[in-house]
This record gives C-alpha cells, structure tokens and sequence, in this order.
C-alpha cells in the first residue's frame, strides 16, 4: 500500500494491515506467540526471533502509527510512561538538562522529578505560550530537549509548534511533543517541525478505555536505532493482545475525534453561560488566548475541557471555596463518570488536583483546586449537558 496517496482515515483502516497471506484474513491476526522458529542459526523468517524485540501485531500497529503522524519509525510500548522513559533515557544523559511545560501532565512532572533528577538528569518549567522567556531560557541553559504538550494537561494550553521547533533547534535542542490530547487526526507535530511524538495510546487512539499503552514516532532515521535498542534492551514493549486492540481503536478514530470535538464545542459553551462557573477553558472558544494558533496547527480543537468553579454557597448559607464546590461537582454527575484517564467513547469527570494532578501539589507546576476536567465521549450532547447543569445546580 502506497500510503502517500492515501488519506487519514485509509491510513487508520490499512496502514500496516494488509490481509493475512496465508488465511486471507483482513484483520491482522494477534500473534500470541513469545518466540518463533528460526531456519538455522541466525535465519529468521521476517526479522522474528522473540516477541520482545519484535513481534507482528505490534509491527502491524508502528506502522499504522507512523503513517497516521507521518513520521519515520513509530515504537509501540505498555504505557505512556514507558514510552517517555525510553525516549528520556535514549537521548539524554545524566547531567543533561530537560525544559518541560509549566503546566505538564502530573504523571510526566512525576518522572522528571522523581526519577529522573536521581538518575542526574536536570529539568527546568517554562511558560511555553511565552516564546520569547522560552528562547531566552534556551539560549542562557541550552536544554538537550524541550519537552511540549500541546494543549497541555489539564489547562489546555496551546504551543506554537512550529514556533517552539525553531527556538530547540537553534540551540541544538529536540523538540518532543506529547500529542495525546489532540491526536493525529486533529494534529500532526512531526510536519510543524518536532523531532519526536509521544502518545499514551490509552487515551483517544484505543478510544475504548479498555487497554494500556504508549508510543513514539520519529521524524527521521537517526534516532530510529538508538530508541529500537533500548526499548528491547529494557522491554517495555506493548504485547500482542494490547496492540490488536489498540490497533481495532485506531480505525475508528477519525469518526470518533468528529463527535469529540463536537461534543465538548457544545458542552464548553454551555459551560461558558453557566453562572457556576468562574471560567472555561477549551481552545474551540474564540477567548481561549491560544485559539488562533490551535485553529491554524489542528483540525479541530479536541475533546478535553476544562472549567473553574465558583464557591458559592451551602445549605444554611454556609459559604464554599471553589476546591469543596468542584468536588462536590464530581460527586454529582451521573453520565459523566468519576474517574481517570480520558478519551474514551465514555465521559470522564476528574478532580486535577486530587486525582491526576496530586503529584504537582506544592511544586510551580500545582494546579488550581477548583478545576475540573472534564473527557467528553461520543453520547447524545443534550444528555451530557443536562448532566453537567443538575451537577452545577
């Protein structure tokens, strides 16, 4: 298959999926399979010796994963995090120095700070909306890598890609880019000039919360060897049930990024008129300060949504901060259910900085106490919103 010629939504359906040969199955089949026979010593059928260096099924998902973000070599892995650890570990060396957003998902914030600074590695958080502070940083501590989300967990702030490629390259920096909360189908970094893509393959490319995993894609060639040894030398790798199903998620992802989208556009504005609520934040919204930039590197501006709540007040007038309201919010919701992770065909309604985000609390990077995330599925909007009001009320 040509897939130059192809667009995305073929891509996600062929892309390394081409019927079985020997059955003429279309469904690429799960090869459970931990070792394979070799035709003497050294003579491998394929390149398959043992599944944690390679194994079909999770080929057959790199290669659609590549496709989909255009890039040269994608590496399929048991988690996100699996996959931010082996890039880490690749490309840096102890003493080397991380620049990482100023709002990043807590569980990254958790790696650089937990673990990494104890391996030696450095990292510093910026404000990457502020090019200019980030340029300046750069060009004053010279990061092996900048790290961005883009829109960022949980505040859904928007990163000039192109823009933040230029600053890492002109210092000699990568730029790696989480794209999880857009996807490839709503955004492609590698094409703005990213050097690397990260994705928690959990969220909205499994799209069904029901299988862990992670990926990364490169741009070119020259990380390929390196990343491709220490993933086998270290074995985080996805197996071969948890590819077929991520890869079964990924047909269907154009058609449930649309209803995503759609879905939170109309729960934000809803969310925007409510007077329980402080602010909303989504991209999709022409105040959003990054709507301009998100409007001209993304298809649509995605399925996330996040709000802050007012206090108010409780039986007997008893006054509330925002923090007692917001929880009592998630306690609240019926369709929206409490939980973590995103992406899924199912709403999802968290507590940041009790639940994901607990890892930042007293950090620069804490998030505020009165936010509320919100993963909004692919159910009937006037359901979703009518939960969300008898919640607020």
């Amino acid at each position: 298959m040509n897939d130059d010629v192809f667009g995305f939504e073929t891509q996600a359906i062929h892309a390394g999926q081409e019927p079985d040969p020997v059955t003429g199955a279309v469904v690429p089949p799960i090869y459970q399979t931990s070792t394979y026979k070799q035709d003497g010593i050294g003579g491998t059928r394929g390149g398959y010796e043992y599944s944690r260096t390679a194994n079909p099924t999770r080929t057959a998902l790199e290669t659609c994963l590549a496709a989909l973000e255009n890039g040269e070599r994608a590496f399929a892995f048991a988690s996100g995090m699996a996959a931010e650890d082996c890039l880490i570990r690749t490309l840096c060396r102890p003493g080397d120095r991380v620049f990482i957003p100023s709002d990043a998902y807590g569980g990254t914030f958790r790696l650089f700070d937990k673990v990494l600074t104890g391996w030696g590695l450095s990292y510093a958080s910026v404000r990457q909306t502020d090019l200019e502070a980030v340029a300046t940083a750069a060009a004053q501590q010279r990061p092996r890598l900048i790290w961005a989300e883009t829109p960022t967990n949980p505040l859904l702030s928007i990163v000039d890609i192109r823009a933040l490629a230029s600053i890492a390259h002109e210092v000699g920096a990568l730029l790696v880019v989480d794209n999880t909360f857009a996807s490839p189908y709503l955004q492609r970094p590698l094409e703005l000039g990213a050097d690397v893509v990260v994705h928690s393959t959990t969220k909205y490319l499994g799209g069904h919360s029901d299988v862990v995993g992670g990926a990364l894609i490169v741009r070119d060639a020259e990380n390929v060897k390196d990343i491709s040894f220490t993933q086998n030398a270290t074995g985080a790798v996805a197996g071969p049930f948890d590819a077929w199903l991520t890869l079964r998620g990924v047909k269907t992802l154009a058609a449930r990024m649309d209803r995503h989208c759609a879905n939170a556009a109309s729960v934000a504005r809803m969310l925007s008129d409510h007077p329980a609520v402080e602010s909303v934040l989504y991209p999709g919204l022409a105040e959003h300060p990054g709507h301009d930039i998100a409007k001209s590197q993304m298809r649509d501006f995605g399925g996330m949504v996040s709000f802050r709540v007012r206090g108010g007040s409780g039986p007997e007038g008893v006054p509330r901060d925002g923090e007692e309201r917001a929880v009592e919010i998630c306690a609240r919701t019926k369709l929206f259910t409490l939980g973590e992770s995103l992406g899924g065909v199912e709403s999802l309604i968290e507590h940041p900085a009790r639940m994901t985000h607990a890892s930042t609390a007293g950090s620069p990077l804490e998030v505020p106490a009165d936010l509320i995330r919100l993963s909004v599925g692919i159910e009937d909007p006037a359901d979703l919103i009518a939960d969300l009001r008898q919640a607020l009320s």
